[in-house]
């Protein structure tokens, strides 16, 4: 039985545990536990001690992504797993900037990892950092840097990258998500991709050789689409026939009410404290 904790997200939808702008999950049931991403620094210590889920016990901490929503509590995820090894894209320590626009007002902010390489490693950060396609447990994987294939899954424009005197907008080239292989299909968790959910299920699927998906979770990035590209990601994600569309963190509500619409009891949200189950 393979088992998923949410043990960060903006929203907690029981009368216990803390919700921050972040997101982290602790995934059971495929040797060690593994910790996919670990959320802005708040909530997941505590939410780790409310819900039972032993940090000590995790061995491979797992990023999704450079930003701090994703990273912030890598101290002290580090100071409770000790030696644990950090496995992520080479891209995750890229200085990061997100831009708001208020009327005439432009305002940017640095949203990357707020912590050095080197400071991590001293808490025994042991970083394996690769773009590819990785096994990181029998039948689990990252899939390493996402190709970008649909013509509607372009990319934030307010997510930006200096260059030169300037910023460009970020490729965010370093987003990967967890796929774990189940005797019903494939289940994958975003952090939030940004390579695009269509583009990351198909290149799991690929990857895989399993054409089943059996449940998609976590961050979708879907909030800043417009109507149009919404409804094609809507429209290809339901042609892959998921059983289970727990969505959270940066999906936006908009676009989740949109795919409650759509899936029916098939939709959830993937809140603090939501325990999820499949068969392996």
């Amino acid at each position: 039985m393979v088992q998923v904790t949410i043990l960060s997200d903006n929203m907690v939808g029981l009368p216990l545990g803390i919700g921050e702008h972040g997101f982290a999950a602790y995934v059971e049931g495929c040797g060690d536990p593994l910790l996919f991403d670990t959320g802005s620094g708040r909530a997941i210590v505590p939410n780790a001690i409310t819900f039972g889920k032993d940090l000590r016990t995790v061995k491979k901490i797992l990023i999704s992504h450079g930003h701090f929503d994703h990273t912030e509590a890598l101290p002290q995820v580090l100071g409770i797993a000790r030696g644990a090894e950090v496995w992520a894209h080479p891209n995750i320590f890229q200085e990061r900037i997100a831009e708001k626009k208020l009327g005439e007002m432009v305002i940017r902010r640095f949203v990357g990892i707020p912590h050095r390489r080197d400071y991590l490693e001293t808490l025994g950060a042991q970083f394996l950092l690769d773009a590819g396609f990785r096994e990181v447990a029998d039948g689990v994987y990252l899939t390493g840097e996402v190709p970008r294939r649909t013509a509607f899954e372009l990319g934030d424009p307010d997510l930006l990258i200096p260059r030169g005197a300037g910023f460009e907008v970020d490729p965010i080239q370093d987003d990967q998500s967890l796929v774990i292989r189940t005797s019903q299909g494939l289940v994958v968790i975003f952090g939030c991709a940004h390579a695009g959910m269509i583009n990351t299920l198909e290149y799991a699927m690929e990857k895989t050789g399993e054409r089943r998906v059996r449940a998609v979770l976590g961050g979708t990035h879907l909030g800043f689409l417009t109507k149009d590209q919404l409804e094609l990601s809507i429209r290809a994600l339901k042609a892959m026939n998921p059983q289970v569309v727990a969505v959270s963190h940066c999906t936006g509500m908009k676009a989740a009410l949109r795919l409650m619409q759509e899936f029916g009891d098939r939709f959830t949200f993937a809140h603090v404290g939501r325990v999820f189950q499949f068969e392996s």
